[in-house]
């Protein structure tokens, strides 16, 4: 697919069709002319305030009535529940680093996804892609694997089961889907799909900083320093997506970086 931004029959806005254009804003002028401002209906208002708030209302009462996401499981086993107990007393929550920990077990899972999506689209048409830029999208794509790898070593020397699916993870799980079918459209360019995993890389990293933090105020530094690696593979992931979105962008536009 021919990366390059096109003109096109784009039909979607009004001045597509001037004509049409006249008459709708001609009708809705000559609406505006029959109805007075001190015309105006006060019980149509009332009523349509009235259905504004019970919209709120109804949004508020489900907000109270609906389950939770989920919740984290118990450890199945005994370490687990030594850990968990230990930790308990002295008034810590290991379940909430625990629900992060399924938090980017899911979103490393997906984001090898989007890397393997990426890669597709660059063996279809590269574009304005090198050869090293493909090898840096490849390097990326194994690295979120290797990620992936660690979060499941970290949930497992806790007593965690890393194949259960925790309250954020399903979280993420749901809104991961919209990059995933934005980045899988057939339609969509190679700089566009750089565009999604940008935005995906956005969230990994400040994902990953969190977690660091929550491990070490968890008392598990050796966790910490391994993910402090990770954190700092997510950076150089970011500012090389970064510059190639940018890059492609200008070169799209006729335009070049600034040195």
């Amino acid at each position: 697919m021919e990366a390059r931004t096109e003109l096109g029959h784009n039909r979607t806005g009004i001045q597509m069709s001037p004509v049409h254009t006249a008459e709708m804003l001609s009708g809705a002028n000559a609406i505006a002319d029959a109805i007075a401002p001190n015309a105006i209906d006060a019980g149509a208002l009332a009523a349509e305030s009235r259905a504004g708030l019970a919209d709120a209302q109804l949004r508020r009462r489900y907000a109270r009535e609906a389950d939770k996401l989920g919740s984290v499981p118990l450890p199945g086993t005994l370490s687990g529940l030594a850990h968990t107990g230990a930790d308990l007393l002295t008034g810590r929550r290991p379940q909430v680093l625990m629900d992060k920990l399924g938090e980017r077990l899911a979103f490393e899972r997906g984001g090898v996804r989007l890397y393997d999506g990426l890669l597709a689209k660059c063996q279809a048409d590269g574009g304005d892609l090198s050869a090293e830029d493909v090898a840096a999208i490849r390097r990326f794509r194994d690295e979120e694997a290797q990620h992936f790898a660690l979060v499941v070593q970290a949930i497992e020397s806790l007593g965690g089961d890393p194949t259960a699916q925790t309250p954020c993870a399903d979280l993420v799980g749901v809104e991961s889907q919209g990059l995933v079918q934005a980045l899988n459209d057939p339609r969509s360019s190679v700089l566009q799909a750089l565009h999604v995993v940008l935005d995906a890389e956005l969230l990994d990293n400040a994902g990953w900083e969190l977690l660091v933090q929550l491990a070490r105020a968890a008392g598990h530094d050796a966790i910490a320093d391994r993910f402090a690696i990770a954190v700092q593979q997510e950076a150089e992931h970011l500012q090389t997506l970064q510059a190639l979105v940018a890059r492609l962008t200008l070169a799209d536009a006729g335009a070049t970086c600034a040195p």
